[in-house]
């Protein structure tokens, strides 16, 4: 088939122009990998504010240095824009947006929606083009495609169409996204090639699967199987709690089991893009088939009731120094909702932070990396400033709540220094702590 032939040839001559939509925590790792294999790369965002950054040599990703992506545009290998017209020129376009949910708990995939209108309105022959955001089995097929074909183009003899999830883990230094294998599921044999060779050519293995509803539904169970074991543990952490038992120290006896065993760790709840999401996502979707997906509802339960048991925790720890909560400094360590990063998406902070002003606490936040609230989509925390971690600052607060445990804070000095502390994370370690900290 000549276009398939002939985009097969500029893949594998690195003379294809790759084009990434949305340059936030997926895409622009892409396009670091991209340019590092040869690649020329148009970034596309909607956020003015975002392409500026990168134009003017900044990034707003703490693991992603800004040196890199200058040098990138300086060798003029990547090009960021927010001109959605400039979409007919790659010929492979990746699609990297976000994929959340809405207030009632649905997947909206409205920014998949848009990005496809916008592709569809520049398409050409021989244009491959391949959706990453996680999103449930089907999207491709029943969404994206009757888009994409509206003008005419017919798929797998004018365009090639493939889905390839993202599997970026923000701060992780021990895989990049080169060293991750890429799951490829396309619409038909030649989409299912062109896609494999694109990948095979930046990232360490591309794995084919026999459609896009395969590899649609890889990505939700590597999240499911997350999302349920850490309902598990966090469940187990109640449990043991009320025994009087380290739930902490039980996992890590577990662990030196050489088999039958991997260790999840519990929380003040789940954040991230991925595992609060996207089991939600196949859960309604199963509607559809008739089919209960219990499981995975009632581990979306427990994890979101989590924040609310801190909460209760603080306050009963609150109680027992002869404070109330209303009216108490609280401390909020860490905003992200991981260690070692600046990612606010989902984070049960934010929501810890909400509860304890609605039962009338004053809060404030620390965070290394965070200087200020970042904008989020269901929450206003723009207005929160971080505020130096000292012992001086410490003794103002009648609590010191860890909800985030960044390695670079000193866990000592915070111990030494805060009239109470609810540790969610054992951020304080296993060594003998005075009873003012508190395990929740």
């Amino acid at each position: 088939m000549k276009l398939a032939d002939e985009l097969m040839r500029k893949i594998t001559d690195h003379k294809a122009l790759v084009g990434i939509v949305g340059l936030g925590y997926v895409g622009l790792p892409l396009v670091r990998e991209f340019c590092a294999a040869g690649f020329k790369v148009i970034g596309f965002d909607v956020d003015p504010k975002k392409v500026s950054m990168l134009k003017a040599g900044k990034t707003y990703i703490k693991h992603l240095p800004a040196k890199h992506f200058q040098q990138l545009i300086k060798e003029r290998l990547f090009t960021p824009t927010t001109d959605m017209k400039r979409l007919s020129r790659p010929d492979a376009i990746l699609i990297c947006v976000p994929t959340p949910l809405d207030k009632m708990r649905e997947p909206d995939v409205s920014f998949v929606i848009d990005t496809t209108k916008k592709i569809a309105a520049t398409l050409r022959k021989g244009q491959l083009v391949v959706l990453e955001s996680t999103t449930y089995p089907g999207t491709t097929r029943e969404i994206m495609l009757p888009l994409l074909k509206a003008g005419g183009l017919k798929v797998e003899r004018d365009f090639f169409l493939a889905y390839s999830p993202e599997r970026e883990d923000p701060g992780r230094e021990d895989y990049t996204t080169k060293d991750i294998p890429k799951v490829v599921g396309g619409l038909g044999r030649h989409s299912l090639k062109i896609a494999t060779a694109l990948y095979d050519e930046v990232v360490v293995k591309a794995v084919p699967v026999s459609s896009c509803e395969a590899a649609e539904a890889c990505k939700i169970v590597e999240n499911v199987y997350r999302c349920v074991n850490i309902a598990l543990v966090n469940e187990l952490k109640l449990l043991f709690d009320r025994m009087g038992i380290d739930v902490w120290e039980v996992i890590e006896a577990a662990k030196t089991k050489p088999f039958g065993f991997n260790a999840f760790y519990p929380g003040p709840g789940l954040g991230g893009h991925c595992i609060p999401i996207d089991p939600l996502y196949l859960s309604w979707k199963a509607r559809e088939f008739g089919q209960p997906t219990r499981f995975i509802e009632l581990a979306a339960e427990i994890n979101t009731l989590m924040p609310e048991h801190v909460v209760r925790r603080v306050a009963e720890a609150l109680n027992e120094h002869g404070k109330a909560l209303k009216d108490s400094k609280v401390l909020v360590l860490g905003l992200a909702y991981k260690r070692d990063v600046d990612d606010v998406r989902e984070s049960p902070s934010v929501t810890l932070i909400e509860l304890l002003q609605q039962q009338g606490a004053k809060v404030q936040y620390h965070d290394p990396f965070i200087p200020s609230g970042k904008p989020m989509r269901e929450h206003n925390i723009t207005h929160l400033r971080s505020i130096p971690l000292t012992p001086t600052n410490l003794k103002t607060f009648d609590c010191v709540l860890i909800s985030t445990d960044h390695t670079d804070v000193d866990y000592d000095m915070v111990c030494k220094h805060a009239k109470l502390v609810v540790d969610t994370r054992n951020a304080t370690g296993k060594k003998k702590r005075p009873k003012k900290v508190v395990k929740a």
